[in-house]
């Protein structure tokens, strides 16, 4: 699943489409295509996860969900969700969910909690965690009304930087550790991007599929943690279990 800094790459790669008209679309989405023939583009924004073709009076919303992917300008062998043609080129989007959103954008998202957005606020997302104390922060690092943009990767990697071991219950967290957590989220996510566009994102993981832990030269463990079972890589001896 694509992760935040993912998506911010994407609509830096379609700027060229903004405020150009939609000559020509197809696909086999359900939705109604024939909407978007002849509309302009206003603005392609980001939200977490979400890729967002902004125009007058609606929003396309594209969510890649787990195995989504997009092609600008070129195509790939996969059936094409959505094909979106401008005098100048074109955007094919591939295994994603997409729908409108109806009206001012703006009354649909709360860009601060976006860890990526200027609007970003550190400060609400440590009163969200306090809200939920009792659940695991593998589990509250990935709620995307907290930390949008987050995902599995960027979990891992925050956990290990700040030392909290992933089952480790909200509510029990030092307040000293909640905000390097928060603060790292952020920072973590734009090395992310930047790692990302050189095309050596992997190489920086600490923790993230690795079998040894750099610090303590212990094994690295790997567990479907939370309720949202998601692959956690961690070590038991430098993360800190707070329960």
């Amino acid at each position: 699943m694509p992760e935040g800094p993912s998506i911010v790459i994407l609509k830096e790669e379609v700027q060229q489409f903004e405020g150009k008209e939609i000559i020509a679309v197809f696909g086999n989405s359900k939705i109604d295509q024939s909407r978007l023939l002849h509309q302009k583009v206003i603005s392609f924004r980001s939200w977490g996860k979400h890729f967002l073709v902004c125009f007058e009076d609606f929003t396309l919303r594209i969510h890649f969900l787990l195995f989504g992917t997009y092609r600008i300008n070129e195509t790939k062998e996969s059936p094409v969700r959505l094909n979106l043609t401008f005098p100048n080129g074109e955007i094919n989007l591939y295994s994603c969910s997409i729908k409108f959103l109806e009206g001012d954008i703006n009354s649909h998202y709360d860009w601060s909690a976006d860890v990526m957005n200027e609007s970003w606020d550190p400060k609400k997302a440590k009163e969200k965690l306090k809200e939920i104390p009792n659940k695991l922060i593998c589990d509250a690092l990935l709620e995307q009304e907290i930390f949008a943009g987050v995902g599995n990767i960027i979990k891992n990697e925050v956990l290990y930087r700040v030392r909290i071991h992933p089952e480790s219950l909200v509510g029990k967290i030092p307040k000293k550790k909640i905000n390097e957590l928060v603060e790292e989220a952020r920072n973590y996510s734009f090395q992310f991007l930047d790692w990302k566009k050189n095309y050596e994102l992997k190489k920086h993981w600490l923790a993230h599929t690795k079998t040894q832990c750099l610090r303590c030269d212990l094994p690295i463990l790997k567990k479907h943690t939370g309720v949202k079972k998601r692959r956690s890589f961690f070590c038991e001896n430098c993360q800190i279990l707070h329960q």
